[in-house]
C-alpha cells in the first residue's frame, strides 16, 4: 500500500544505478510490477520476496518465495541462503517479478483453508459425548498421521494453554491475502472452493447476530 510505495519512491531518490530493492513484505504482486518499473527507469533493480516463518523464523530461519531476473536475484541470492532454513529446501526462484509474492499469497491462500479444517475437526469433535479428551485427540495426530503440521502444533499448543478454548472469543481476522488469492482464482478461471470457503468463514466470524440467519429462520 502507500507506506510500500513511499518506501520505494524514497530508496529511488538515494539508491544509485546497479543497487537492487528487495521487499520482503507481503505486497501484492501487482504493485510489484510498477515498483520494479519505476525503479528500472533509474537503473536500479528491483526482487520481492514472499516470506513464511512467522514469529519463530529467527530461531528455525525462514522460506523465501523470490520473484525477479536472474541477475538480480542471484546478485542478493547470498543473502537469501544466509537466512533461509538449514537443508535443502526453504528457498525458490519462483520466476519474473511479482512471482514471490504471488507464491506466498497463494501459501496463505492455502494456511487458510488448512486451519478452516482443523478448526471444523475440533468443533465436531466437542460437540459428541463419545470424545471426552480431544486436546490429546489433537496431540495424537502429531507424529505419524498424514495430517501432521507445523499448524497442528499451534493448535496443540493453544488447547494446552486453554483445553476448550474457553477464553478466546470466536473472532478471526483477515491478512488481505485471501483475498487476493480468491480475486486471483477469479481473474483466472480456476476454482478454488475450500479456499474461499474459508475466507467467508472468517467473515462470518464477524457476525454476532447474522442476517442472513434472519432470512432462514423466518
Amino acid at each position: 500500500g502507500a507506506a510500500t510505495q513511499s518506501t520505494v519512491d524514497e530508496l529511488g531518490d538515494l539508491l544509485s544505478e546497479g543497487d537492487i530493492v528487495v521487499d520482503g513484505g507481503n505486497s501484492r504482486w501487482t504493485d510489484d510490477e510498477k515498483h520494479a518499473e519505476e525503479l528500472a527507469a533509474k537503473g536500479i533493480g528491483f526482487v520481492d520476496a514472499g516470506v513464511s516463518g512467522g514469529v519463530w523464523g529467527l530461531e528455525n530461519g525462514y522460506a523465501l518465495m523470490v520473484g525477479g531476473s536472474e541477475e538480480n536475484v542471484a546478485t542478493v541470492k547470498p543473502v537469501f541462503d544466509a537466512l533461509k532454513p538449514e537443508g535443502d529446501f526453504g528457498y525458490v526462484h519462483a520466476g519474473k517479478v511479482g512471482a514471490g509474492h504471488f507464491s506466498k499469497m497463494v501459501h496463505n491462500g492455502i494456511e487458510y483453508a488448512m486451519m478452516q479444517a482443523y478448526a471444523e475437526g475440533w468443533e465436531l469433535l466437542e460437540k459428541v459425548d463419545s470424545v471426552d479428551n480431544v486436546r490429546e485427540v489433537f496431540r495424537s495426530w502429531q507424529e505419524g498421521t498424514v495430517i501432521r503440521s507445523w499448524l497442528l502444533d499451534l493448535a496443540v499448543n493453544a488447547l494446552d494453554e486453554d483445553t476448550h478454548l474457553d477464553k478466546l472469543r470466536g473472532f478471526a481476522a483477515d491478512s488481505g491475502e485471501g483475498r487476493w488469492t480468491v480475486e486471483a482464482a477469479i481473474d483466472n478461471s480456476v476454482p478454488l472452493p475450500a479456499i474461499t470457503a474459508s475466507l467467508f468463514a472468517r467473515f462470518s466470524s464477524r457476525q454476532e447476530d447474522s442476517p442472513q440467519m434472519k432470512m432462514i429462520a423466518a
